[in-house]
């Protein structure tokens, strides 16, 4: 790695934790404690395409947090995450679906939970693609579905883990949201069966 890219990734690291930290001071003692988790993000190593997004609360989108809430931001490709008891709140780069007519948005719930998910093109596709596999097995290193899976209630629609790192922060998936790995690991034994989903 040369010198000047070096600087540049420095430079963006404090960046990012100067941001993280006035962000954190704004907040009241209360939220601060929430935030850890969102905290340790903001201090995990800078990648590229992670868009601009910032923490929000439950309130204006969810009645209650029964069973926990998710609630994905399409414009800012942000998942956020808060437990049932209101203390955990985690927030996540995505990956988004490339286009509206793929874009799914409104109210659905976590129904299924797949360690190692096989993949399957759904029927549009394998017909836009008809090269691609009738399936990819879980742990294969080419699987889309990544490392976890959070099936939810329509049909086809995921949030999962993703091996190819340069979807995060894009419009790059065929409708279901991408988390790293590492980030859909940290958020699977908190979502239950029946968690809260909604997609703006």
């Amino acid at each position: 790695m040369g010198a000047d890219q070096s600087n540049r990734l420095d430079r963006r690291t404090l960046l990012w934790s100067a941001a993280a930290g006035l962000g954190a001071m704004a907040l009241p003692a209360r939220a601060q404690e929430q935030t850890e988790s969102v905290m340790a993000v903001a201090q995990s190593p800078v990648r590229n395409n992670v868009s601009s997004f910032r923490m929000l609360d439950w309130q204006p989108y969810f009645s209650n947090l029964r069973n926990g809430a998710v609630l994905v931001d399409i414009t800012s490709r942000a998942l956020h995450f808060w437990s049932e008891d209101g203390q955990t709140y985690l927030l996540f780069p995505t990956s988004v679906p490339l286009s509206d007519d793929l874009t799914r948005r409104g109210r659905t719930e976590v129904v299924q939970k797949v360690v190692a998910p096989p993949w399957r093109p759904t029927p549009a596709m394998k017909e836009r693609n008809p090269e691609w596999p009738d399936m990819v097995p879980g742990g294969a290193p080419d699987n889309p579905l990544g490392t976890h899976a959070l099936y939810l209630s329509w049909t086809y629609y995921r949030i999962h883990g993703t091996h190819d790192t340069r979807k995060i922060g894009r419009k790059s998936s065929n409708g279901c949201i991408g988390l790293y790995n590492e980030h859909i690991q940290q958020l699977f034994p908190l979502a239950k069966v029946g968690t809260q989903v909604l997609l703006i």
